[in-house]
């Protein structure tokens, strides 16, 4: 299994100069699942949060993305809002009353009511958006590098950036985010992997094998990959889906 791993992960690293092989490799985790809900199989995943006893979700989709509060229960959107068509929808996080959604390309930032998903501003931020979540003292934003960068949660301003390495490499692809227990949880574009990360020091501890779920769902298209994750604090609970996905996995991990 490490090797096939090994193999996978690959794709995503960065070249750069062999490092000792004493650099130790981060445990691989297998998920449990603990139970199954409806997702929207049409529902292109970007970001994902749980709130006020709901999911969040951020859709992109050319010329329609939206965000929308979705029940878990029956996967139902209980309302959305409309990203301007000319952006594409990406990753979402709540920070005090608001969620906070980027656009890919645009350096645009929207800002909701988190209650009414009404529309109350919007923000520049810099680089490409892909994931966002926060930390409780900022927001964490992905590009699609290997670099995190930790943003003043009203400016979006870049206070400072974290180079995200596996087993002494920088990897690369990191996407949706979501903080849980202390440390960062990223799906890696392509990859039916999540990996941990230190948000000290950028390293991987863990990799979180989602090969079973990526199995069960059998997606057709090459774009339908996982992504997407939310964490509901006070029950402990770890959701997990993936673009164009039926299912919404809860599940919990095995060690």
């Amino acid at each position: 299994m490490r090797h096939l791993i090994a193999i996978a992960l690959a794709a995503v690293t960065l070249a750069a100069p062999a490092r000792p092989q004493t650099v130790a490799s981060p445990p691989i985790v297998p998920v449990e699942v603990i139970a199954r809900y409806p997702h929207d199989r049409t529902a292109f995943t970007e970001g994902l949060i749980w709130r006020d006893g709901a999911l969040y979700e951020s859709v992109g989709r050319e010329g329609e993305s939206d965000v929308r509060r979705v029940r878990l229960a029956d996967g139902r959107v209980e309302r959305s809002a409309k990203i301007p068509p000319a952006q594409f929808g990406e990753g979402l996080a709540a920070w005090g009353s608001e969620l906070v959604s980027l656009t890919w390309h645009d350096g645009v930032a929207h800002r909701w009511d988190a209650k009414t998903l009404k529309k109350k501003g919007q923000s520049r931020f810099t680089g490409e958006g892909w994931g966002l979540t926060g930390d409780g003292r900022s927001l964490i934003q992905s590009d699609g590098t290997a670099q995190l960068r930790f943003l003043d949660p009203g400016t979006l301003a870049v206070q400072r950036q974290l180079t995200v390495t596996l087993r002494g490499r920088p990897l690369t692809q990191i996407n949706e985010l979501e903080w849980v227990n202390g440390a960062i949880l990223a799906n890696v574009w392509h990859q039916p992997f999540v990996v941990s990360i230190d948000p000290g020091s950028g390293a991987v501890t863990r990799i979180i094998d989602l090969r079973p779920l990526v199995a069960e769902i059998a997606a057709t298209d090459s774009e339908a990959v996982a992504n997407g994750i939310a964490y509901d604090a006070k029950a402990r609970r770890l959701f997990v889906t993936g673009k164009l996905w039926p299912t919404l996995f809860e599940v919990r991990l095995k060690d």
